[in-house]
């Protein structure tokens, strides 16, 4: 006979639906709905963790939709709604675990290949799921009553509220909608720009002031809130107004580069200042806040992984109750056997050793099973928000990286491997948390968790096969190619694949280690082996100027300078003042024709979380890095956390562009200045569903697809946004005297909005 295992605090709960009502909840519109709306947020959150290095929760912008859908097709019940919401939060938390660490491909050199982006996620995301399975009684149902899971129960009581008649569904609509035009008017007609900037000039040179004045990054603003906006500013505004211009000061008299530079940096824009330098000590600060953050947590750690042996041996007795079937714990233990078997194999075609595979492999289970438990049991103390994943990542890339050393095992291949177990274990452990907080909804409202559990196993699938497609999109949609020569380096092709420039045929070169001046990268080189252009990525590029195609006869001033075009032929660079305060450089002939424009390109993804876990891994095996720069960072962090400031928040507006921070800020500013007028929320719901929080979710979803769908115009119908683009025609919008005070008016114009909603209905739970 079946027994139950029951902690006395979770014998006397009842849910909104008992056990014995069975109600539809695993339909096929609830699944469809599911993963077409964990597809979207998916696909959103991958664009905004690759611009600011953080995601924010679905479930309940996802539960609200689910409301409002199947209010419209007809009667639902509260159990298909929390199915929907159960698929499609997967989304986000697989498009964390994917862009913190795949991405730092690109940047050791080589290409992001689609079919093992995939296969990464997938692995990351089952693991995450089956390794949540036997915990759920010892930390959802036994814990009840003291791990409270701030999301998953702020969620169900949207659900309740649903099933009783309330939904703001419109709010997260509205906002989608006001912020897909925005973006299309501003991204593409351009009638404002993109990046307001302001450089201090002599008063403080190399300092910048600037904003992206995006209505996807308000709306992440507003869902941190005041503080931690406020200290991501302030690490931007340590990073651009003391950092960069200190490095300015001392370094313009240099007569040599220094190190790791390969340029004076008297002739280095601030922009070259953060990439050779600054980034370096934001990398060592977001690595020391996020292990700090994780030591902060190490009681709960320990308390969590002790709780988490005990729900696999408690996990042998099957509950006969709806709400308390799981899945069979032979099917954990047989799918965590199947999916070391697929990740050795996987790791066997980057290694070519049995063994080392099979180590690596074994390695993935093994921190994904501790930091699954960590993971779960902190999401039920401190939600979604806080969990220190980049911290559990930092820990176990270290410690991959510490075993691979200690056993030998240092070259290229290594490399990939240690970040194949990071992204692995970083994706799993997202996804216990998510996991978590949906099965802690499903306790609340009375689900049946094994149709949860394989729901989340869809919506896992669904979500990861789109997530690695939109990650190589928005990669190769800004992928450009820029002049580039190495004297006296002769390169042999690296990749099967070619690529045609101006109908001349190139091969691809991977440099994984700095040489001749050459950093880690994809280059083409010509049939003498010769490098011509640097393959820049669309994510964790650095090159800030662009090439683009023109015609026509130009009459300006010989700056005395040469480039390449993308027809390897050489041309003079002529500059023509446009406006007073605006010169446009031009590729020109021997007869006065222009043949490309040297435009200025703005880095938009820059997917910090990669680049510091790329650092880490070469910073251990290879032991070639700037560790003066490094350390700056790591004692910046600490001496935040002495001063009783949270380090992590504050490192990451240290590496973001100072631009994202500002932005973020004017979105946390006006949460302030709501919660001021209305004197916060009364409750874990009014604080996650209220109208500003649903409108930003809105305004994060509608930007997040209109830079996807701007992309994929950019690829193909090129010629129609440039017929569309108003700044040809009124260059004044973007280059004029007052572009930016245009830019920034606009932007404030969406704040007044996102403010006068909030204020009006904070309550995001009521009709």
């Amino acid at each position: 006979m079946s027994t139950q295992v029951e902690s006395p605090a979770a014998t006397h709960f009842q849910p909104f639906v008992d056990s014995e009502t069975v109600l539809p909840e695993f339909t096929l519109r609830s699944v469809l709905v599911g993963v077409i709306l964990g597809i979207v947020f998916g696909a959103s959150s991958v664009y905004l963790a690759l611009k600011v290095g953080l995601t924010v929760s679905a479930s309940i912008p996802i539960a609200v939709l689910s409301i409002t859908i199947f209010r419209a097709l007809g009667k639902s019940s509260i159990l298909e709604n929390n199915m929907t919401q159960t698929i499609g939060s997967a989304g986000e938390s697989v498009a964390a675990g994917v862009v913190f660490t795949v991405p730092a491909l690109l940047l050791m050199g080589y290409a992001l290949d689609l079919s093992r982006t995939t296969l990464t996620a997938l692995t990351g995301g089952w693991l995450g799921v089956l390794l949540m399975i036997p915990l759920r009684r010892a930390l959802i149902v036994r814990e009840h009553g003291k791990l409270t899971y701030p999301e998953g129960t702020a969620c169900a009581e949207v659900l309740i509220v649903g099933e009783k008649g309330g939904s703001q569904a419109k709010l997260v609509f509205g906002g989608f909608g006001l912020a897909l035009l925005y973006k299309f008017l501003m991204s593409g007609l351009h009638l404002w720009k993109e990046y307001p900037e302001k450089a201090l000039g002599k008063a403080l040179p190399g300092a910048t002031l600037s904003a992206e004045v995006s209505p996807e990054l308000m709306g992440v603003g507003y869902i941190i809130g005041p503080r931690v906006a406020g200290i991501m500013l302030a690490g931007g505004a340590l990073s651009y107004l003391v950092l960069i211009p200190t490095i300015v000061f001392f370094g313009s008299g240099l007569s040599e580069p220094l190190f790791p530079a390969a340029k004076l940096i008297r002739d280095m824009s601030p922009s070259d200042v953060r990439t050779n330098f600054v980034l370096y000590i934001g990398a060592g600060a977001v690595a020391t806040g996020g292990i700090i953050s994780l030591a902060r947590s190490l009681p709960m750690i320990l308390s969590a992984f002790r709780a988490g042996v005990g729900g696999f041996k408690a996990a042998a007795a099957t509950a006969v109750a709806r709400t308390e079937n799981d899945l069979p714990m032979n099917l954990v233990l047989g799918g965590a056997g199947l999916l070391w078997i697929i990740l050795s194999a996987v790791i066997y075609f980057t290694a070519a050793e049995l063994g080392f595979s099979l180590l690596a492999a074994a390695m993935i289970i093994a921190f994904g099973f501790f930091f699954v438990t960590v993971s779960s049991r902190i999401t039920g103390e401190i939600g979604s928000s806080s969990n220190p994943i980049s911290g559990m990542t930092v820990a176990t890339i270290l410690l991959t990286c510490l075993i691979f050393l200690a056993i030998g095992k240092v070259g290229i291949e290594a490399r990939v491997v240690a970040l194949s177990v990071g992204a692995v274990v970083c994706i799993a452990a997202a996804i216990g948390g998510a996991t978590s907080q949906d099965l802690k909804t499903g306790f609340l409202v009375g689900a049946t968790p094994r149709q949860q559990q394989i729901g989340l196993v869809i919506g896992v699938t669904t979500s990861a096969l789109a997530i690695g497609w939109v990650l190589s999109f928005l990669n190769d949609s800004n992928t450009i190619y820029f002049p580039k020569e190495a004297p006296g380096y002769t390169a042999a092709a690296t990749e099967n694949r070619t690529v045609t420039l101006a109908g001349k045929t190139y091969r691809i070169h991977n440099v994984t280690e700095p040489a001749a001046g050459l950093l880690p990268g994809r280059y083409l080189i010509n049939d003498a082996g010769q490098i011509r252009f640097v393959i820049d990525p669309g994510v964790g590029g650095i090159e800030t100027r662009q090439l683009i195609e023109t015609t026509g006869s130009i009459q300006g001033t010989d700056t005395g300078r040469t480039l390449r075009g993308l027809d390897d032929q050489t041309y003079r660079v002529v500059q023509v003042a446009t406006s007073p305060e605006v010169t446009v450089e031009y590729l020109v002939d021997d007869q006065g024709q222009a043949h490309y424009r040297l435009d200025r390109r703005d880095l938009p993804y820059s997917a910090p979380k990669a680049s510091l876990m790329k650092l880490i891994i070469d910073g251990i095996l290879t032991q070639k890095l700037p560790w003066g720069l490094v350390l700056l960072g790591v004692f910046i962090s600490i001496t935040m956390e002495l001063c009783g400031v949270a380090a992590l928040p504050f490192a990451v507006g240290l590496y973001l562009p100072f631009s994202t921070s500002a932005a973020i800020f004017v979105g946390g500013f006006i949460r302030w200045l709501v919660d001021r007028q209305t004197g916060g929320a009364a409750s874990e719901a009014e604080a996650e569903a209220g109208s500003g929080v649903l409108l930003s979710s809105g305004l994060i979803a509608g930007g997040s697809i209109g830079g996807l769908l701007l992309a994929a115009l950019t690829v193909v119908a090129s010629g129609f946004l440039t017929t569309l683009n108003v700044a040809e025609h009124f260059p004044a919008l973007e280059h004029g005297a007052f572009a930016d005070a245009w830019a920034i008016t606009v932007f404030l114009l969406l704040g007044i909005g996102l403010y006068r909603i909030a204020r009006s209905s904070p309550v995001g739970t009521k009709s």
